[in-house]
């Protein structure tokens, strides 16, 4: 089996990944970005794939939504993995936080840790890259007073040198991940509980007055209990926007299936993201 995930090796995906009894035995793949990553699982290269969607402090994975909604027709979610996320400061050789001059990570782990940045490093250049593993691999390949937040393991991977631990902004930093299989390798329902069950919805009258409203009040009437809502911008549509949500149950149940067929009469579109085993806490 062949797993797909965020890379290079040292990445919270990888870990993630690695939460799984099949990863011993599979062949874990590192991929470029988290839509890389999708699509290897649509067109077949992965038999599985791991993303981030959810972080407790950032919120939505915007790019993990739009390509589920808009290219990942055949892709499904299966699974999901809720990870205790811990920043670190790393750099090639020991330095003083006021000699570093650049600062380099993933969007999200700048993000997680921008408190500390503006008060310990407030005169470091601050530079996005595809992932924590990447910035890791950058920072120990040059000789420059420069920094990575990433993981401890991609310090070990790398030779770099810990100059600070657990940078986070915020205690209990979380990321939630879905697990990903082409939609006709997805478990039936039947076999797994308690179950989630993830939506995309938009269009047909989401700009008059109590639209949204209806669409949910499908899932209160039957007592369908949501975990999650959330928009992103329709893409071209400006004033109009895609709403995802998780709900709790099988979309299979009677109470989900009829508030999915309720909320289809109010949309353009409805789709079933997945319907796969509700995680526990975090790892």
């Amino acid at each position: 089996m062949r797993l797909g995930y965020l890379g290079p090796a040292g990445t919270f995906s990888e870990e993630a990944a690695r939460t799984t009894a099949q990863a011993a035995q599979a062949e874990l793949v590192g991929l470029p970005t988290v839509r890389d990553t999708i699509l290897a699982v649509h067109d077949g290269e992965v038999d599985r794939a791991i993303v981030p969607i959810e972080n407790s402090v950032e919120g939505p994975i915007a790019i993990t939504l739009d390509t589920l909604a808009d290219d990942g027709n055949d892709v499904a979610i299966v699974g999901e993995v809720v990870l205790a996320v811990s920043q670190h400061l790393l750099a090639a050789s020991a330095l003083e936080l006021g000699a570093v001059e650049r600062v380099l990570s993933h969007p999200q782990a700048i993000s997680q840790c921008a408190r500390y940045l503006r008060d310990n490093l407030p005169a470091a250049v601050v530079e996005p890259t595809a992932s924590t593993a990447e910035a890791a691999q950058i920072v120990t390949g040059q000789d420059a007073p420069w920094a990575a937040l990433g993981t401890l393991r991609a310090a070990d991977l790398y030779g770099a040198t810990v100059l600070a631990e657990a940078v986070e902004d915020e205690p209990g930093n979380a990321t939630r991940f879905v697990w990903l299989a082409r939609r006709a390798d997805a478990q039936a329902p039947a076999d797994f509980a308690p179950a989630k069950t993830s939506l995309a919805f938009w269009g047909l009258g989401d700009d008059s007055p109590g639209w949204l409203v209806r669409c949910l009040s499908e899932f209160a009437f039957r007592g369908v209990n949501l975990t999650k809502i959330e928009s992103r911008p329709l893409r071209g549509r400006l004033g109009h926007y895609r709403f995802f949500l998780d709900c709790r149950g099988a979309a299979t149940d009677a109470s989900v299936a009829q508030a999915v067929a309720g909320l289809r009469k109010h949309c353009e579109q409805v789709r079933i993201l997945g319907t796969y085993p509700a995680a526990g806490p975090p790892d």
